[in-house]
């Protein structure tokens, strides 16, 4: 009659995928390893996410000399193109005042033109003061959009490390629940190797039991 083993044995589990085993739970002493075999191409991804990620965090807020310049540029095109503007709509107004005010009073020097002067000033200074608020709301506008474009650019590389790191667990989980099921065989199997052992052995006490009825 054989010894039945204290324990019944443990299963590892492993995770195949086109081939190649992806994920894998074992047991070592008293310690259950469960192991992600990351693709190449899988690993240079996330390592490339992952210092990405740690070069661009420290200089996230920080812009440089290279960001500002071109920010400047763009604001420098802002403001021609609104002074251009303003010049547009209002230098044909002034020369139409001239050329009406010279054509009835044959000059310029006199209270009708400069009445109409200052209010044509008036309004071109006060497009010039919209103009400059616009150019500073712009300036705002373009370093909140080169900030959106940062934090937007970590989270993508963030969102590609969540996305392996979840890759891996899922594996590794089902490596598990293979190896659970093959335990879990493993129990069953032991429990009635177990049962097949010790049937004999309380048939034999009951029989010696019986037995020493009728002897005594």
């Amino acid at each position: 009659m054989g010894k039945s083993s204290k324990y019944p044995s443990y299963s590892s589990g492993t995770v195949t995928l086109n081939g190649n085993t992806v994920a894998s739970t074992s047991k070592k002493g008293n310690t259950v390893n469960s192991t992600y075999n990351m693709p190449e191409t899988e690993k240079n991804i996330y390592d490339y996410a992952q210092n990405s990620f740690l070069t661009s965090l420290p200089q996230i807020n920080v812009f440089s000399n290279d960001t500002r310049k071109d920010i400047n540029s763009q604001l420098e095109a802002y403001k021609n193109r609104g002074v251009q503007t303003i010049n547009d709509i209002y230098d044909p107004i002034m020369d139409d005042l001239k050329n009406d005010v010279a054509s009835r009073f044959g000059n310029l020097n006199n209270s009708i033109f400069m009445d109409n002067l200052n209010d044509i000033e008036e309004n071109r200074a006060a497009a010039i003061s919209d103009l400059a608020q616009d150019i500073e709301a712009q300036r705002s506008s373009l370093y909140n959009n080169e900030l959106t474009q940062r934090y937007n650019y970590l989270n993508f590389l963030n969102d590609i490390q969540n996305q392996i790191n979840n890759n891996a667990l899922n594996y590794m989980g089902l490596s598990q629940s293979n190896s659970a099921s093959g335990n879990s065989y493993n129990q069953n199997a032991y429990n009635a190797n177990l049962q097949r052992y010790q049937l004999p052995i309380e048939t034999a006490i009951k029989a010696a039991m019986l037995a020493s009825k009728f002897t005594a």
